[in-house]
């Protein structure tokens, strides 16, 4: 198998009677005294190329993770041989040849993305910091794409979405303006060869590119780009690493860029009028003095449902996110949410008559409302298929139930759609996106709750279009004045972020401070290794799960890589999402 085997090639080895599957991660090593190598049995075709192997053993490092987990997500979803040959970095000059044609170049408003796509890579420059690029959610983010392929040539880039569909959508685009595009997985064979653009989803931030030349990953902020099985990986930092080992230019471009992707990174965008007209109206109806008689469903939206499903094509979108709610409580009297006076985040009441407790911090308070300390609350929860029957009854109009286990096909035809956030990945338009209850998502128990809910409501955006479009999006809440809500009323993000990195730097929270959770029957064992090292302390938080927190990842990620695992069942989850 000589000339067939390199470092990142797949083979097979006898081991007790059966072929175990694994990767070649070195070669011309010395066999160690008193160990008798055994041959390799068979070889399985070409894996990833020797910088994606390197990129893999960091991964492991940074996240927690076995090796072969990132390996076998670089590696081509069949048998490839012959992609390893060595080919000379090519880097295309910019002219014609690679000028998107007249009809993929849409003039942007007052010609933002070639502005954008200047200023962001005389940020960055050509050593692999990243810089980031604040576009309106209804603006055309494919033209910075075709804006950095025309600055850098089409080779050796990497373009990464966050789901499949736009993903077919992006590689037409491209092959329209003459490009040649390697669609991620598919592709994998076309890509070891550095010669195309290699489009893709997360996975594809592994692609075998030989060498990066410049990387652009859309939707930044999409939670789509982590990895929910362990290890918890982020395509995100990993683009952000091989742009950074390549010194290639990497942008990320979002409509609403989290605290802890933009700290200490330069940040670009248009200017206020542009961004401004990319948003939609954003109106907010406050509940909080609403009857609690009346449900659900307020005066305003049931008037402005009946006036877009009026129109023959019209379409409307209520989003109520059933799963992974909050339970949330609110005054019988004054209708006033129950929230921490400390943290701002939904308190429980765990025991019948019992205190009232807050999910996020922990703190507790006597079962009064805050507000005209009435002692009487209401539980605040409906689901979405009772919601779909209040508004199929209160509309006239047929509902479709939309949730993550839905079929497709389901909202072809369907001009009232109701479901889970899913439904806003499921539905290519809408007049009006509505969030019957968006304090689900403000105060849910987790520390990015805002980010996320203004990512939501940039994904309805989508859906609408902008304001000089008509698009409108309506959000039922009992807080009106919350951050993420005014971010998008006033189409500034800013308005979210600036006071959201305040409370972080005081909490010592992401990016201030790096975060890993350790759950399972395991954890108690591990937590007392790694707590007992210097800068690195660890706290309960749950029922086998603690808590691990360090200034930086350098000094987490080398404890937990010092602590030996213990035996029984762990999940190491670095950078987690659920705190």
């Amino acid at each position: 198998m000589e000339g067939a085997v390199r470092i990142g090639s797949r083979v097979r080895i006898e081991l007790h009677g059966r072929r175990v599957a694994g990767w070649v991660v070195e070669d011309d090593v010395g066999v160690t005294p008193g160990v008798s190598p055994k041959p390799l049995a068979a070889s399985s075709g070409d894996g990833p190329p020797p910088p994606v192997v390197a990129l893999a053993q960091w991964a492991a490092w940074r996240w927690a993770g076995p090796l072969s987990s990132f390996l076998g997500t670089a590696s081509p979803p069949r048998i490839v041989r012959g992609t390893w040959v060595p080919t000379p970095a090519r880097r295309a000059v910019s002219d014609g040849t690679v000028r998107p044609e007249a009809e993929d170049r849409p003039p942007s408003p007052g010609g933002g993305s070639i502005d954008l796509v200047d200023e962001a890579l005389a940020t960055g420059g050509p050593t692999g910091r990243p810089a980031i690029i604040r576009l309106a959610p209804t603006l055309d983010a494919t033209l910075v794409t075709l804006e950095l392929v025309h600055r850098t040539g089409p080779c050796g880039v990497l373009v990464i979405v966050p789901s499949h569909a736009r993903a077919a959508v992006m590689a037409t685009r491209l092959r329209r303006a003459g490009l040649s595009v390697a669609l991620m997985p598919e592709g994998w064979e076309e890509a070891a060869t550095g010669s195309s653009i290699v489009v893709g989803t997360r996975a594809a931030a592994w692609a075998p590119v030989p060498r990066l030349q410049a990387a652009v990953v859309l939707d930044a902020h999409d939670e789509a780009y982590r990895e929910e099985r362990s290890p918890t990986w982020s395509a995100v930092d990993v683009v952000v690493e091989r742009g950074r080992r390549d010194g290639a230019p990497v942008l990320l471009v979002t409509p609403c860029p989290p605290v802890a992707l933009a700290e200490g990174r330069a940040v670009v965008t248009t200017s206020r009028a542009v961004e401004r007209r990319g948003w939609p109206v954003v109106e907010v109806v406050d509940r909080t003095g609403d009857d609690p008689r009346t449900g659900l469903f307020s005066e305003r939206l049931s008037r402005l449902l009946g006036a877009v499903l009026d129109r023959p094509e019209g379409r409307a979108v209520c989003i109520l996110n059933r799963t992974g709610r909050v339970r949330l409580l609110a005054c019988k009297q004054c209708g006033a949410l129950a929230r921490c006076t400390l943290c701002g985040g939904a308190m429980a009441q765990v025991d019948q008559g019992g205190p009232l407790t807050c999910q996020r911090c922990g703190e507790a308070r006597p079962a009064v409302c805050a507000q005209c300390d009435s002692t009487r609350l209401k539980m605040l929860r409906i689901g979405v298929t009772r919601a779909t029957e209040e508004l199929a009854a209160l509309t006239g109009v047929d509902a479709v139930e939309l949730t993550g286990r839905s079929e497709a096909s389901e909202t072809v035809t369907a001009r009232l759609v109701v479901g889970t956030e899913a439904a806003l990945h499921r539905v290519d338009r809408a007049d009006v996106v509505a969030f019957l209850d968006i304090d689900q998502h403000l105060l849910a128990p987790r520390f990015g709750a805002g980010e996320e809910a203004l990512a939501l409501l940039a994904r309805a955006a989508r859906l609408v279009g902008s304001r000089d479009a008509g698009g409108r999006v309506l959000v039922q809440t009992r807080v009106p004045g919350h951050e993420a809500l005014q971010a998008a009323v006033h189409a500034d993000p800013p308005l979210l972020s600036v006071p959201e990195r305040g409370l972080r730097e005081v909490l010592d929270l992401p990016p201030f401070g790096v975060l890993a959770s350790l759950r399972g029957p395991g954890a108690a064992a591990f937590a007392a290794g790694v707590g007992a090292l210097d800068r690195i302390t660890v706290s309960p938080a749950g029922e086998e799960r603690w808590m691990a927190r360090a200034p930086d990842h350098r000094t987490l990620c080398d404890g937990l890589a010092s602590v030996p695992r213990p035996p029984d069942r762990l999940r190491v989850e670095v950078d987690p999402t659920d705190v």
